[in-house]
This record gives C-alpha cells, sequence and structure tokens, in this order.
C-alpha cells in the first residue's frame, strides 16, 4: 500500500498539462480546491469530475495510476463517512441502537467523501506532472510579494518542494523496513488494534533515523555546494508565460465562475 501513495511523485510524459507554466498549475489546484468548498450539491460536483476528467485525459498520465494513490486514503474516508453519517442531526432514515443515520448525515457524508477524493486526486496531478524545481519556482514566483514583508520566500518554497520530493522516498523506505522486518518474523497485520500500533514502534525507529539522516547529507550537499538562500540567486531557466498558460488561465476562470454559478442552485 506505501507504493501506491502517488502524491510527490513526478510522472515523465510529454502532454499539454506538463507544459503548462507551473504557476498555472499551482493556481488551478488552489482554485480548483476552492471550487470543490463553493458547490454543495450533485450539479457541482459533476461539473468538478468533468473538469477533474479532462485535466488527466489531458495530463496522459493513467488513470488508474491516480486512482491507486487513494488507497492510502481508504481509513481517513470511511473515517470521515462515519462521523458524518452518524453524528449529523436532521430527519432520521434508520436507527440501529443509539446510533441513528439521517438524510442530511447520508448527503453529508456522500459529499464529503466525494469532495477529499477529488481534492487529493486534483492535488496528485499537479505534482504528478510538475517536476521539484518548477514547482520551487512557481512557489516563490507566486508568494513574490510577500518578499515586502521581509517573509523567505525561496526558502518557504524551497522546504514545500523538498518535503514533497521526500513523500514517495520514505514511503519506499518504510516499504523497505517493513519486508526486512517481515523476513526476521515480525508481524505487522494479525492482532488487536492497540497491538498493530505496538508492532509498529520498531518499525519508526528506523524510519525517523533515516529520515535525519537523509536530512543531514541534503544540508551538507546544499552546504558543500556554497548554498546561501534565495537573495541574488538567478535561475538557469526563467519562468515565462506563453499563450497556452494565458489560455489556462481563462479556462480556470470560466470554471470558478461556473462552479460559484452552480453552487448558488438548489436542487
Amino acid at each position: 500500500m506505501l507504493r501506491d501513495i502517488t502524491l510527490g511523485q513526478y510522472y515523465q510524459t510529454d502532454s499539454v498539462i506538463h507544459r503548462l507554466d507551473p504557476r498555472v498549475k499551482l493556481t488551478a489546484t488552489i482554485v480548483f480546491i476552492i471550487g470543490l468548498f463553493v458547490v454543495d450539491n450533485i450539479w457541482g460536483y459533476v461539473l468538478a469530475a468533468l473538469f477533474l476528467a479532462c485535466i488527466i485525459r489531458l495530463s496522459h498520465v493513467p488513470f488508474r495510476f491516480m486512482v491507486k494513490g487513494m488507497k492510502a486514503i481508504v481509513f481517513l474516508l470511511v473515517l470521515t463517512v462515519v462521523f458524518n453519517l452518524f453524528l449529523t442531526p436532521g430527519e432520521p432514515l434508520f436507527s440501529l441502537w443509539k446510533l441513528t443515520i439521517t438524510k442530511e448525515g447520508l448527503r453529508t457524508a456522500i459529499f464529503m467523501a466525494v469532495r477529499l477524493s477529488f481534492l487529493i486526486i486534483g492535488s496528485s496531478v499537479m505534482t504528478l506532472t510538475t517536476t521539484p524545481n518548477n514547482l520551487t519556482d512557481g512557489m516563490e514566483s507566486l508568494l513574490n510579494p510577500l518578499k515586502k514583508l521581509k517573509v523567505p520566500v525561496h526558502e518557504i518554497s524551497m522546504m514545500m518542494s523538498i518535503a514533497l520530493r521526500f513523500i514517495p522516498i520514505l514511503m519506499e523506505e518504510t516499504d523497505k523496513i517493513m519486508k526486512a522486518q517481515i523476513a526476521r518474523g515480525a508481524d505487522f497485520e494479525s492482532g488487536s488494534l492497540i497491538r498493530k500500533a505496538r508492532s509498529l514502534v520498531p518499525l519508526l525507529v528506523p524510519l525517523f533515523i533515516s529520515a535525519f539522516r537523509r536530512a543531514n547529507d541534503l544540508a551538507m550537499a546544499m552546504e558543500a555546494r556554497c548554498y546561501r538562500g534565495g537573495e541574488g540567486r538567478t535561475k538557469m531557466k526563467p519562468l515565462v508565460y506563453k499563450q497556452r498558460d494565458y489560455m489556462a488561465y481563462v479556462v480556470l476562470a470560466v470554471y470558478f465562475a461556473s462552479c460559484v454559478v452552480v453552487g448558488n442552485l438548489l436542487f
């Protein structure tokens, strides 16, 4: 399951989405997430699904590759659905002992599950189609106005990019450690929930050691190359908007306006 986490990975291929400016993709991801919270009816989610399907189609990233990333959040999805299903007051539909499923709870649970799924897939599209370097440059460019407030924009962008890049690396490291411990007789599957939690303790210790070692190696590599932050640094490939980027902004504006309109409709 750890190998199924796609957030932070880059899928190498040639597509319209890959060639877009990273600032466009970052803005599109933010607008898409905001749009998911603007809409609150079935037609709004249909619109979001169609928009996301078109983006995935244009990205040339296999749909199976994106969907397998959902396996990592199945527990979170189930937890969200259960809480909204049984803890939302409203018109009762079904009662089991002291638990009651309401009409409003069922609607909220379905919408929250769909919203969370779209959010994860939409964020994965950005990381799968954008290299870490371009992601850092895009973040720094979008946050550039904050430099006037003495905010270390370059450092923040680099930290976020490194964090995203380390997700698949640490997951792969966790998978190796688990397989090594299973080969030595460790059991991570059987037993109660408390026993499973205790069995993870021997896994966390070497994982943290490995993470700190990688962080130290990265810091030493940056120090050896005389890295001193973003002040006065130049870029080998400066970001320049092209015609397709402006067209993407227009499409994005139309989509968000449609979300606002559809979000105000009552069905």
